[in-house]
């Protein structure tokens, strides 16, 4: 009798693993599209970078920029916590 409960126990715990897998193997599935689409439009982007060089250097003085702000806020930021 108790030999039949443990085996009902093991079959019903190996169901809860393999469903379990079953739903991380999809999110892992799921994770992998969204990187294989932001990976395509990376290289999508890269083609105009390539073939217009002023479209890098202006998309380098943006991110110079966003970089200087950031940076000051960070400061600010941190005047603000210590007073």
């Amino acid at each position: 009798m108790a030999e039949s409960e443990s085996q009902e126990g093991n079959y019903a715990n190996k169901g809860n693993k393999v469903q379990n897998f079953k739903m991380d193997m999809e999110e892992l599935l799921e994770k992998m599209e969204e990187l294989t689409v932001r990976a395509a439009w990376m290289s999508y982007d890269c083609v105009p970078i390539q073939t217009n060089p002023d479209l890098h250097n202006a998309l380098q003085r943006l991110e110079d920029a966003f970089l200087m702000c950031k940076e000051q806020m960070e400061k600010k930021w941190q005047e603000v916590l210590t007073d």
